[in-house]
């Protein structure tokens, strides 16, 4: 797969009257072309900031982008100016953001709002942009275009505004697509349907997804792989199936086990003890130390590299080193691997 994104080695820091706040310490992935990749973690642990970076849209006053590159084309993000950045805002690199009201302008009709980057990035005529926006507001699922286009935010439901945010980010057909948790406003149902929007026009426009979200249920229908975020930091990254059913960090056990699931009748959810770190002064060793009911020495020492588990599998702790003492993780994360083990037995088996 042709890679489309790398970020890496990116540190952002916020300056605030307290002092410096290290946001993003030392953060790698890379996006290919076609892919989801889901971007996971508490609230607080650099998901939005990280994301935020790559359009550039943090806020020049107090915001800082100390180290690192982001990659996009011949074009480093990281050092790009702000006239280069509206060439690709809208254009190759979008974004859906988390309230559709807050995201769309309560003073224009939706058909304007969506002919702007399509005026502004694509040089159409009034009327071409006219006819692409009826045909987005088509793709995304909303009824009577011709009577809707002229319509403003306040006339629509939360999940049809989303919809047309969808459209808005579509409208250039962007090679990357950024949603900063697009369904947690909308009710269960709708946000089943946003996803399966999102999916069904990902195939058809053909463009490569980073999904920000907390919601571990979500991932598992919508990403192909998975980056778990802590402290600043993406402490383990693999596929969505090395994520789920075969974990290593234990704060991904911990992700894990705090998940709903439909078995789990009058038991207590588990809750992971402590609260994040204080990133005006980071830990010395393992950020997730002080809250990891494994930690050994080392983790408040020093801080752990990245091992390789598989291929595509690599994961931050220390209990991947060969001197580590053999940890198995709790109860939940053990019988989810169980039931893919044999689901992938029984598939085998039905294979052959």
């Amino acid at each position: 797969m042709k890679k489309i994104l790398e970020v890496s080695d990116l540190h952002i820091s916020f300056h605030t009257f307290a002092g410096e706040v290290q946001a993003i310490r030392g953060v790698n992935f890379d996006l290919f072309e076609g892919e989801t990749l889901a971007i996971v973690g508490e609230s607080g642990s650099g998901k939005s900031v990280t994301t935020k970076s790559i359009m550039r849209l943090l806020p020049p006053d107090n915001s800082e982008i100390k180290k690192g590159k982001i990659l996009f084309k011949d074009t480093d993000i990281a050092q790009a100016t702000e006239k280069q950045m509206q060439k690709i805002r809208g254009k190759d690199i979008s974004m859906i953001f988390q309230d559709p009201m807050t995201s769309l302008n309560p003073t224009m009709t939706i058909g304007k709002q969506i002919m702007e980057p399509l005026l502004k990035h694509q040089k159409l005529s009034k009327d071409k942009a006219r006819e692409r926006a009826l045909k987005l507001l088509d793709l995304v699922g909303i009824p009577k275009p011709e009577i809707r286009i002229k319509q403003y935010p306040h006339q629509f439901s939360g999940g049809m505004r989303q919809r047309v945010v969808i459209a808005i980010a579509l409208a250039c057909a962007p090679k990357v697509l950024i949603a900063d948790e697009p369904t947690t406003a909308l009710d269960v149902t709708i946000q089943a349907q946003i996803l399966d929007l999102m999916k069904e026009l990902q195939k058809q426009i053909e463009t490569s997804i980073i999904f920000i979200t907390h919601d571990l249920g979500v991932v598992a229908n919508v990403a192909d792989r998975v980056a778990v975020m802590y402290g600043g930091k993406i402490v383990e990254i693999g596929t969505v199936d090395e994520i789920f059913y075969n974990p290593q960090h234990p704060y991904t056990w911990g992700l894990i086990s705090s998940m709903p699931s439909l078995d789990s009748g009058d038991e207590e959810l588990f809750v992971i003890p402590g609260t994040p770190p204080d990133l005006l002064h980071p830990p010395k060793g393992d950020a997730f130390a002080p809250r990891n009911p494994y930690a050994m020495k080392i983790d408040l020492e020093e801080e752990p590299p990245m091992f390789q588990v598989s291929d595509t599998h690599f994961a931050a702790t220390w209990l991947l080193h060969p001197d580590a003492p053999k940890v198995d993780p709790p109860a939940a994360v053990k019988e989810r691997k169980a039931i893919y083990q044999a689901k992938q037995a029984a598939s085998l088996k039905g294979g052959q």
